[in-house]
């Protein structure tokens, strides 16, 4: 059974740093591909960042793009999500992601998206002014 555990939200303010943490579990983390989500309030869920297996192709949000960085680190099973500069609009639950089929070769943002199915419990980002 995959488990996603993320860490690191808090309360900011606008222009402050922080960096979210998943620890992934239950999977060959290695070569699973694996990416970064958010919901706001009364927002649907939307896709922010992800990273292949292979670690060679990342992918990021327009929305966030020059201010947030995604990387992984396979010895420690865990993927992160360096957010700098961060806005009021950023505000929103925070969900590590997981794409269960193995070694999965897709290309292009929209598709890439679509492929996650397994989801963590979220994190709570607040960017205050």
């Amino acid at each position: 059974q995959v488990q996603l555990v993320e860490s690191g939200g808090g309360l900011v303010q606008a222009g402050d740093s922080l960096r979210l943490s998943c620890a992934a579990s239950g999977l060959s983390f290695s070569s699973h591909n694996m990416g970064w989500f958010r919901q706001a309030p009364g927002k649907e869920r939307e896709f922010v960042a992800s990273i292949s297996w292979s670690d060679t192709t990342t992918y990021t949000a327009d929305s966030v793009k020059g201010r947030f960085t995604i990387s992984r680190d396979n010895a420690k099973n865990t993927v992160y999500l360096e957010m700098n500069s961060l806005k009021n609009e950023d505000t929103a639950v925070y969900y590590c992601a997981a794409d269960r089929v193995f070694q999965r070769r897709v290309w292009g943002i929209m598709n890439v998206a679509q492929q996650f199915d397994q989801w963590g419990q979220g994190t709570q980002v607040t960017v205050s002014s």
